[in-house]
């Protein structure tokens, strides 16, 4: 019989599919990477899982202890399945600009929601980074993730994203696009792509509200770019460890029409997106 021993088993090795309509009027070949199809909907339960098995290796968690982590939602969901495999509880701490949606799943598979205001500064106590480092500092036995730093987040995507899209396009690759918050994503997926082949250009989706572009075209970290945003899950008020800079080639904000953009820039190129 061919069957996953539990669900955490089932993440990754998600499908590649062209999409067709909607780029229509270019001549690259753009392909989505499905992360929808890993058990908890989103890219995030690689990471999600990596972070919580490094965890265990190093000690950081002990049987029966409690996760803590700021989320936007997707990295909370991936928390959660791995919670409820391994037996932990996990406290979930999300901005209120997050969709009721993701704090009701949240709760329906059992963590606790804690909703924190989204127009504060990063250092206010009130903030979502604020409070999920002291509920991990008052809760015993827990343990604070913290996805924005802890480089096992990349790592993951060095590991498993990285070399499934270098196998599914038999390494014909040219543009890898995604979407930054953490930056686990792209810098882990860009490092293991750009070791392959150097010339395999790795393009960052920022959105205004963010400090991502300007930082990385300036070296300056612009207060003035920072305001809240409808945005969920992509860019940051911070700069997280996990976005490796020199490996990224250029950030877009997501103003600009994404497909107006890549039909501009890649007349004849093949396109990972």
């Amino acid at each position: 019989m061919k069957y996953f021993n539990n669900v955490l088993d089932s993440i990754g090795n998600t499908p590649l599919i062209k999409i067709n309509k909607l780029c229509s009027e270019t001549k690259a070949k753009v392909l989505a990477k499905v992360e929808t199809t890993n058990p908890g909907n989103s890219v995030k339960d690689r990471m999600a899982l990596k972070m919580i098995e490094d965890a265990e290796e190093q000690g950081l968690i002990k049987p029966g202890g409690t996760i803590v982590e700021g989320t936007s939602g997707n990295t909370g969901m991936g928390l959660a399945l791995a919670c409820i495999v391994k037996g932990y509880k996990l406290i979930c701490v999300l901005n209120d600009k997050q969709s009721k949606e993701k704090m009701d799943i949240l709760r329906a598979v059992g963590a606790e929601v804690v909703v924190c205001p989204t127009a504060v500064e990063p250092d206010d106590p009130r903030s979502y980074y604020s409070v999920s480092k002291r509920l991990a500092e008052e809760t015993p036995n827990s343990w604070y993730v913290n996805q924005y730093d802890n480089l096992s987040n990349r790592k993951a995507h060095y590991e498993s994203t990285g070399p499934e899209i270098w196998e599914q396009t038999e390494g014909k690759i040219t543009h890898f696009v995604v979407g930054v918050g953490t930056g686990g994503t792209i810098s882990g997926v860009g490092k293991f792509l750009k070791e392959k082949n150097p010339n395999i250009k790795i393009w960052g989706i920022d959105t205004y509200g963010s400090v991502f572009k300007k930082y990385h075209e300036t070296g300056i970290f612009d207060e003035n770019e920072i305001y809240p945003y409808i945005t969920e899950g992509i860019g940051e008020d911070i700069l997280p460890a996990n976005v490796d800079f020199k490996i990224i080639d250029a950030f877009e904000k997501v103003q600009i029409k994404m497909l107006q953009f890549i039909q501009e820039n890649l007349p004849e190129k093949k396109v990972f997106l």
